[in-house]
C-alpha cells in the first residue's frame, strides 16, 4: 500500500477524477471540490486549495482509496468501487497521523464512514457522532402531474431583503447555526453572481428557494433548499425542486443529484413524489473530545 499526499491540486484532479467519475452521481461533492480546485476561478471561503488536505491509498492495481479535505469542513472519503479495504484504511489513517492533520469529521458511503470513524476514534482517543444521516438520491425524469405556483426566476438584487436571512436560515435548519446576519454583504450576493439560485413566486412573493450547484460532465446537484416556516406545509417547496430540476435537465444534464436527512421523513417524501431515486446512503460524522 501507498499513501500519497498532494499539495498540487492539478495533479490530484489528474489522479483522481476518473476514480470518482465510477460513481459520479454519488461523487458529486469531492468532484465538484476538484473541479473548482482544478479550475482554480473561485477561491471564496473553503474553496482555496492551498488550504486542502488531499491524498489517496494505491495498491499495483491503482488508487484504492482517495480523500479530501477543505476546511473547515470534513474529510469526505471515497474507496474506489466501494470497495472497503481495510489495510487501505489504516494506510491512510497512517498517513494523516504523520501529516499532522486534525480531522474534524468524516463523510463517505455509509460502511466506510463508519469504518473511517471508528478507527480514527481509536487511534486519536476521540469520540464520534453522527451529526447527519443522509441519503443521496438521483432523478432522471420529472413526475408528470406535480402542481406548480407562480413562476420560478433567478434571484436577483431586489432579493437582498430577504436573501441573507433565508441563506442563515438554512444554514440554521441543516447545521443548527445561529441566525445571524454577517456584515460581508458580499457573501449573500455571492448566490446571485452565481446565477445558479432561483427563486419561486406565488402572486409575486417570494416563497421557496434551490440551487443547481456542482455543475459535473452529465450531473448537479440540487441544494439550498429553503422555504419559511410560515409558507411551510403549502406545497412550495416540491414546486420549486421540481421547476429547478427540470431547469437542469434542459441546460443538458442527464440527472439531478441531491442529499437528504434521514431525519427529516417529509423531505424524502417530497422529492421522491417529484420522481427522485435512492442510490447510496451516506453519513456525515464528527470527532470531538472524550469529556464530552
Amino acid at each position: 500500500m501507498v499513501f500519497r499526499l498532494y499539495d498540487d491540486v492539478k495533479t490530484f484532479y489528474k489522479h483522481t477524477y476518473d476514480v470518482f467519475m465510477h460513481h459520479e452521481a454519488q461523487n458529486v461533492i469531492p468532484l465538484g471540490n476538484v473541479i473548482i480546485g482544478n479550475e482554480g476561478k473561485d477561491k471564496t471561503d473553503w474553496r482555496d486549495p492551498a488550504n486542502w488536505f488531499m491524498a489517496t491509498v494505491s495498491d499495483d492495481s491503482g488508487i484504492l482509496l482517495t480523500a479530501v479535505m477543505t476546511p473547515p469542513k470534513g474529510l469526505t472519503l471515497y474507496a474506489t468501487d466501494n470497495v472497503n479495504d481495510p489495510a487501505a484504511l489504516h494506510c491512510l489513517l497512517d498517513g494523516i497521523e504523520q501529516a499532522g492533520v486534525p480531522i474534524p469529521g468524516v463523510m463517505a458511503e455509509k460502511s466506510l464512514a463508519e469504518m473511517f470513524a471508528k478507527a480514527y476514534a481509536s487511534k486519536h482517543g476521540v469520540k464520534y457522532k453522527v451529526d447527519t444521516d443522509q441519503r443521496i438520491y438521483e432523478l432522471a425524469q420529472v413526475s408528470s402531474g406535480i402542481p406548480t405556483f407562480g413562476n420560478v426566476r433567478l434571484v436577483e438584487e431586489k432579493d437582498m431583503s430577504f436573501l441573507p436571512y433565508w441563506v442563515e436560515s438554512f444554514y440554521h435548519d441543516c447545521f443548527e447555526t445561529p441566525v445571524v446576519v454577517d456584515s460581508d454583504i458580499e457573501k449573500y450576493r455571492y448566490h446571485i453572481a452565481s446565477q445558479r439560485l432561483y427563486i419561486l413566486e406565488d402572486n409575486g412573493v417570494p416563497v421557496t428557494m434551490a440551487k443547481i450547484s456542482r455543475e459535473l460532465q452529465t450531473v448537479c446537484t440540487i441544494a439550498f433548499v429553503y422555504t419559511p416556516p410560515y409558507l411551510r406545509g403549502k406545497g412550495y417547496a416540491t414546486a420549486c425542486v421540481a421547476a429547478v430540476s427540470q431547469i437542469a435537465l434542459d441546460k443538458g444534464f442527464s440527472k439531478c443529484v441531491l442529499y437528504t436527512d434521514l431525519a427529516n421523513p417529509t423531505s424524502n417524501s417530497i422529492y421522491m413524489k417529484i420522481g427522485y431515486e435512492p442510490i447510496c446512503d451516506s453519513l456525515d460524522m464528527r470527532f470531538c473530545e472524550q469529556r464530552i
